[in-house]
């Protein structure tokens, strides 16, 4: 068995693993997530990892292009992440991530990559077989079509090496919302969800999925060098 494997490393003290019961709105999502992240950054909180869904909304990041919102049906929040335009909405798991990198590595790429890796992980753990792919933000499968599909998307920022924001997973939301957008700003494919892949399309199987890949996704990211104070990516 593989040193990193999740039946080896036992889940983290340093991090509080939350799952919201109910939808939360985006803005006090928000309001909760920064001032976790200040807490964090002075030495007065637990990292988070906070699992939630949101009423239907589109948020915009820090690179959207208002040409690519297309239909404003929900509300539109502004961000504050790297990336574009995105939906959230009911039957999408939403991961807000407040990881302290000044103690892992300081490195937002390898935050980045290793989250991805996190999501694929999971996915599997579900029957989707998901991927990376080159010159493309997100995280990608097939659908029944056999055409290349978005299953997931990521968006970060990071103040204080404390990481705010995080992913989103398609488990089985209505799809057409994602139509009101161009998401993420790629119009050349389309977004799929676990349910439309006929995987196992539950959310609480989903997290359990999540929380036993959490370690290993953890115990890889101080294996990189520092980079700048403030940064930002999206994905």
């Amino acid at each position: 068995m593989s040193a990193t494997s999740p039946q080896t490393i036992p889940f983290p003290d340093q991090v509080e693993w939350r799952v919201a019961d109910a939808q939360i709105p985006y803005p006090p999502a928000l309001a909760d997530m920064e001032a976790r992240a200040a807490a964090i950054a002075a030495g007065e909180a637990r990292e988070r990892v906070w699992l939630l869904e949101h009423p239907p909304l589109y948020t915009a990041g820090t690179s959207a292009d208002p040409a690519e919102l297309l239909d404003p049906r929900f509300p539109v929040h502004d961000a504050g992440r790297g990336g574009r335009y995105t939906y959230h909405g009911p039957g999408q798991r939403i991961g807000y991530l407040n990881i302290n990198l000044g103690e892992r590595g300081k490195d937002v790429r390898n935050f980045v990559h290793h989250l991805e890796g996190w999501m694929i992980a999971a996915l599997a753990d579900l029957g989707i077989a998901a991927r990376r792919a080159e010159g493309r933000i997100g995280i990608w499968t097939d659908d029944r079509d056999g055409r290349e599909a978005k299953i997931g998307a990521l968006g970060i920022r990071v103040r204080r090496w404390v990481t705010l924001h995080g992913f989103a997973i398609n488990v089985d939301p209505d799809l057409s919302h994602f139509t009101g957008i161009v998401p993420c700003g790629i119009s050349e494919f389309p977004v799929t969800s676990i349910a439309a892949l006929g995987g196992n399309a539950s959310m609480t199987a989903l997290d359990a999925a999540l929380k036993a890949h959490f370690p290993v996704f953890l115990s890889r990211l101080a294996r990189c060098g520092t980079g700048v104070e403030q940064c930002e990516t999206g994905r």
